[in-house]
């Protein structure tokens, strides 16, 4: 059954309310966290003479914003929770945006890559087209989407406080490649576990010059 625009709303509000409740807490947890294989894997297919500009999609506190700061890139954060960008700013000096997923307004053909880390997975089946596509046009020729989603077996909904989507790889691949994405690598992740413990599916995709 298709989610009406009042279903949506109502999925965005209470996943962007737990965020906010739990800011802070949230920080703490994944601050360090070590996404440093996914960094490289983003960074490495971006071939554009440095420094690059970078869009932390769902940049939550600011983490990644921070590596790609001191690393002498040009990075911008969007983040869909109040509390989450005001944290990201502050932590990072970067700017970040307010958006959310049912309403994106990103620039054309501006960022060299999207670093989608731990975010799309939150995107409702239904409308993860559209945002792919919004996503593939805020990409430059060439550009490259980075993505992190927890994997699983196609199911989608509440888990807690926060609405999901759990795709296998060859779902995600149908859809990306559907929405004009050259794939460029896929992994799971963490690495030096037996699959069954490999909770997570980074994939890293191109934009096609042509």
């Amino acid at each position: 059954m298709a989610l009406t625009p009042e279903d949506l709303q109502r999925i965005a509000t209470r996943t962007l309310a737990h965020y906010d409740r739990s800011a802070q807490e949230f920080w703490e947890g994944t601050r360090d966290h070590d996404v440093s294989q996914n960094v490289q894997a983003f960074l490495r297919q971006i071939d554009t003479p440095p420094p690059f500009e970078l869009l932390d999609l769902g940049c939550g506190p600011g983490r990644d914003l921070i590596t790609f700061k001191a690393l002498g890139h040009h990075a911008s954060g969007l983040e869909g929770s109040p509390q989450l960008a005001a944290m990201a700013r502050a932590h990072s000096g970067c700017e970040v945006v307010e958006q959310s997923f049912l309403a994106l307004d990103l620039p054309k053909q501006y960022f060299d890559g999207v670093f989608g880390n731990a975010v799309l997975f939150h995107v409702p089946r239904q409308e993860l087209p559209r945002v792919l596509r919004e996503l593939h046009q805020t990409l430059k020729p060439g550009g490259v989407l980075f993505s992190s989603n927890p994997r699983g077996d196609g199911d989608e909904g509440w888990s807690g406080e926060r609405y999901g989507c759990f795709h296998d790889w060859a779902s995600w691949r149908g859809t990306m490649v559907a929405a004009g994405f050259a794939e460029l690598d896929h992994y799971y992740r963490p690495t030096a576990v037996p699959f069954e413990q490999q909770a997570w599916l980074a994939s890293v995709w191109r934009k096609p010059r042509n």
